[in-house]
């Protein structure tokens, strides 16, 4: 958390935060007690997208055009061919659409309102793990030796989404890490790490419920004082899965004595990219998955889910937890369940629940395992109260410099992983033939779909002015019309991997796991949601669920075939 020190970076801020921040105060002493985070607490209900349900931001629940499971085709939208089924086709290249004007109907919030928007020509996206800005802001000079970061160019962006965080910052009084570069780091800052967390509960029949205090149990907690006066230090506050019988060594209640046995952990995912994540269409990923049942023969359904968007709702509904109040929601597709469907939102998130820092969408300090240890007790001294530094009347809690918002920048600044080019340039025939064997696959003659059907090979984002994000963030010029080439759907899945743990979604959630992108694929040494493969063959064969037939044919392929289709990984 930085202390701003010239009028420059205020000045920033206030313009920053003038499209959001025009509501009152949120009082540290208001009635507003709220879980610490919703993506933390499970939901009570199902969010299962149904027709109206949500903002499709102009693409059709019945669209083919945005997107395409074939591996070596665009998606009809960028000059792809029509039939968007799994299948052999010929490789066609990235057409450029002449930039027009083009009427977006934005509601007034994004520059359109009916007015002309120039579209930029559809193009691929910028990849690169080369630290280089992809457009969506300067790239800017390197920050200056003992001077603060200024937010606004990608490389100061970076400084901030990289500062190690202290305990006079509010770091904790639980924390999974310091630094968001610190679970972001590999091979650049943003991309993945072998960090993981831990999430546990019990489940009673088919429905989950959280550990005591939320599912999330983090991994570290800050040096606590003793209550005898002692100058020594201690760790009270540290969070284990429970039974905790020492429990009440915090507050004198009780011990804790249930067991939680549905437990996981969740391997960090890659930031890289997510800006054009961000930017894909919510009615896209609906069209994606109404059309993976007929593709499959009702195989495979990937699950949509709304979940709300923190920054569209933290002044009117906070946490979306007054049924009487409207709450703004959009398709997620942030986190291991899909928990966030703004970039935002997921900052917010991130900065309580892996580094224990309070902000403008997060004012309320997590627990430790149910047990108050927030500003008031001994354990954490900095207050939740305080108001943002470019806006006083607004609370922005240990988060006075408002990072989050800089998170979300330097996100949506970053390029997508790149393939190896060296890797297809050598091994090109065998990641040709992986390549169609992840595209389709022939058993005895007979072609049948293929892991591209969940890990869609690729899908182009919205057009420049349409409003997301609940009317919060318009389409810019450098995520707009482009190609983007993730090998994921963005959507829920039970491919007999499920966690068993419910956040956003629902219980419906509960054995599901959002399919991961396999850009940049190749950096991570542990795979699946939880790591606990080490090698491809071994997180394939994993797979069961809506992945079965697959699986099976897979099983069928010739170690040769197996080998290719490896070796494709290998060059994502």
């Amino acid at each position: 958390m930085r202390v701003l020190k010239t009028a420059a970076a205020v000045l920033f801020l206030v313009a920053l935060s003038m499209a959001i921040f025009d509501g009152p105060v949120h009082s540290q002493n208001s009635p507003r007690k709220l879980p610490a985070d919703q993506a933390n607490v499970a939901a009570t209900r199902d969010a299962t997208w149904t027709p109206g349900s949500v903002d499709l931001e102009g693409v059709p629940a019945n669209d083919r055009t945005t997107y395409t499971f074939k591996t070596n085709a665009n998606p009809p939208a960028a000059g792809g061919p029509a039939n968007i089924a799994p299948g052999i086709a010929s490789h066609t290249g990235t057409q450029s659409v002449a930039m027009q004007p083009v009427i977006i109907d934005d509601g007034g919030g994004g520059g359109g309102g009916g007015a002309a928007c120039i579209q930029p020509a559809t193009a691929d996206a910028p990849t690169g793990f080369d630290d280089m800005t992809n457009g969506f802001i300067a790239q800017g000079m390197p920050v200056p030796d003992c001077t603060d970061p200024i937010p606004g160019t990608f490389l100061h962006d970076k400084a901030i989404f990289e500062e190690i965080e202290t305990i006079d910052d509010g770091l904790g009084p639980i924390y999974n890490d310091k630094a968001c570069g610190s679970c972001h780091d590999n091979p650049v800052t943003g991309a993945i790490s072998q960090i993981t967390e831990l999430r546990a509960g019990h489940t009673i029949g088919t429905t989950f419920f959280d550990a005591p205090g939320g599912s999330l149990i983090n991994q570290r907690g800050i040096p606590t004082p003793n209550y005898n006066g002692s100058t020594n230090k201690s760790a009270k506050v540290q969070e284990r899965v429970p039974p905790l019988y020492t429990a009440g060594i915090i507050g004198g209640g009780p011990a804790i004595t249930a067991d939680e046995p549905t437990r996981t952990l969740r391997t960090s995912l890659n930031t890289l990219g997510d800006g054009f994540v961000e930017a894909i269409a919510d009615g896209t990923l609906v069209a994606i998955a109404n059309n993976q049942p007929g593709t499959t023969g009702n195989e495979v359904h990937g699950l949509v889910i709304n979940v709300p968007v923190s920054e569209a709702n933290f002044q009117t509904n906070p946490d979306c937890l007054n049924p009487n109040l409207p709450c703004i929601q959009r398709v997620g597709r942030f986190g291991w369940k899909n928990q966030h469907g703004s970039l935002l939102s997921f900052s917010g998130d991130a900065y309580l629940n892996e580094s224990g820092i309070t902000n403008f969408l997060q004012l309320n300090e997590n627990t430790s395992l149910g047990r108050f240890i927030g500003f008031g007790t001994p354990f954490d001294v900095v207050p939740d109260n305080t108001p943002c530094q470019s806006n006083p009347n607004i609370i922005c809690g240990e988060d006075v410099a408002e990072d989050i918002k800089v998170f979300a920048e330097f996100m949506r600044a970053t390029k997508a992983p790149p393939r190896d080019p060296d890797i297809i340039a050598q091994f090109l025939n065998d990641v040709n033939a992986g390549a169609s064997l992840f595209e389709t696959m022939v058993i005895n003659g007979t072609p049948y779909y293929s892991c591209s059907v969940c890990h869609v090979p690729s899908i182009v984002t919205a057009p420049r002015c349409t409003v997301i994000n609940g009317g919060t963030f318009s389409v810019p010029t450098a995520l707009a019309n482009k190609v983007i080439r993730p090998f994921s759907d963005f959507l829920l899945h039970d491919v007999g991997t499920g966690d068993g743990i419910v956040q956003n979604g629902g219980q419906i959630t509960r054995t599901k796991v959002r399919t991961p992108p396999l850009w940049g694929v190749r950096t991570r040494n542990q795979l699946m949601h939880d790591g606990a493969e080490e090698t491809f063959n071994e997180a394939i064969l994993r797979h069961g669920g809506e992945a079965a037939s697959v699986i099976g044919r897979y099983q069928q392929l010739t170690a040769t075939q197996k080998r290719q289709l490896i070796t494709f990984l290998e060059s994502l």
